[in-house]
């Protein structure tokens, strides 16, 4: 192994993309010394339903983000529907000044626009690189890494490693992360893109057992169904036709127009994996975005998620250890009522009725969080 000499970090995250991007720039932006590396390549793809909700709509608005996704081709949208069987609910998007409308931009626009707010606020930003250990201290505690970057392993030291490196998390296996709270259900996810089929807002529809839907996002629209996961299984090869019937059932007007669209590239699939809420403090080390804390992505809150908790992690960074302890509380008070409430609705076990009364629960988590996030500059201030 290189130990390559260079400039010691306050805070080393494995993983760029939402959560890493938006934690890397907000600590460069408060003066920290940061460097985030990731495995894959800058501006890469990777599945995802794209949706935003308002908490992270004020979020990007806040940090100067916002015009530099709708510059990228991310429509604004300003309605969207739920459709239970026969019963259809349009819902206008409600404007604010920090949201004034919702948006799901591709990964591919809204990860690299998170980095390079990052390199322009002052963090480093590596991709080709990846972690292969943590360093610890004769007290246990972590202060560094060894990466390998193009072959070449070295060493780098740092106060703080920080794991947004996603659902299965190095970090949070190398630090020995314990999973104190697992979902009971998962659901499975077959999505794809149409450049030339439009719609208005969020299109949300569900029925016994399945659910779709239809995202305005970068360059088109992405359409989803989730179904059980033993029927994706089943379905083997034939994902084709498993989606098609699944969109049939969730939504036979949407089945007619996107069946018949010109579709960009294959399906992607997403097998389903339960929730969890794992330890994400410990001697100089956490975790942020799925990394830590992980939802069936059904409800669409995960980006949203990713982005709250990287100004939460932030906040406590800058703030000082006792405020890093209470971060992953903070977090879990926020997400409690969504996350049982998703793990719920992953089931697919829920009649319409049912269903409805799970969403309302969901919107009034989303509503107590917004309030949270509104206040978050005066509780930081208390804070320090």
């Amino acid at each position: 192994m290189t130990t390559q000499p260079q400039k010691r970090y306050d805070t080393v995250i494995i993983g760029a993309r939402c959560a890493g991007a938006s934690l890397a720039m907000l600590l460069a932006q408060r003066g920290q010394h940061v460097l985030a590396i990731d495995r894959s390549k800058y501006g890469t793809d990777t599945v995802s339903t794209h949706a935003l909700m308002r908490a992270g709509v004020e979020q990007l608005t806040r940090w100067g983000v916002l015009n530099d996704l709708l510059a990228a081709g991310t429509p604004p949208i300003r309605n969207m529907a739920f459709h239970y069987g026969d019963t259809s609910i349009a819902l206008p998007i409600k404007s604010a000044p920090a949201s004034p409308f919702l948006l799901a931009p591709r990964r591919t626009v809204l990860d690299r626009v998170l980095v390079d707010h990052a390199r322009s606020s002052g963090a480093e930003v590596r991709f080709g690189c990846r972690l292969e250990q943590l360093v610890r201290d004769r007290h246990d505690r972590v202060t560094g890494v060894v990466v390998n970057e193009g072959g070449r392993r070295f060493t780098i030291e740092c106060d703080t490693v920080v794991g947004a490196d996603g659902i299965g998390s190095t970090v949070a296996e190398l630090a020995g992360a314990v999973t104190y709270k697992q979902g009971l259900h998962a659901s499975a996810c077959v999505l794809g893109y149409w450049p030339d089929v439009d719609v208005d807002g969020y299109q949300w529809a569900y029925d016994l057992g399945v659910s779709a839907g239809a995202i305005p996002t970068s360059g088109g629209t992405c359409v989803f169904v989730t179904i059980a996961p033993a029927r994706l299984r089943a379905a083997g090869r034939d994902v084709e036709r498993c989606f098609e019937d699944a969109l049939s059932e969730a939504s036979p007007s949407m089945a007619a127009r996107f069946t018949r669209g010109l579709r960009e590239g294959g399906l992607r699939r997403f097998a389903g994996v339960k929730g969890f809420m794992r330890q994400s403090t410990g001697a100089g080390w956490a975790l942020v975005g799925d990394a830590g804390y992980f939802k069936d992505p059904l409800t669409a809150h995960g980006i949203t998620d990713a982005l709250r908790d990287a100004t939460l992690l932030a906040n406590a960074l800058v703030t000082g250890r006792r405020s890093l302890a209470q971060y992953q509380t903070t977090r879990d008070e926020l997400s409690h009522t969504m996350f049982e409430v998703t793990d719920q609705i992953a089931s697919l076990a829920w009649n319409l009725e049912q269903l409805q009364q799970l969403h309302m629960q969901f919107s009034a988590a989303m509503s107590a969080e917004i309030n949270y996030l509104s206040n978050l500059e005066d509780i930081a201030a208390q804070a320090a």
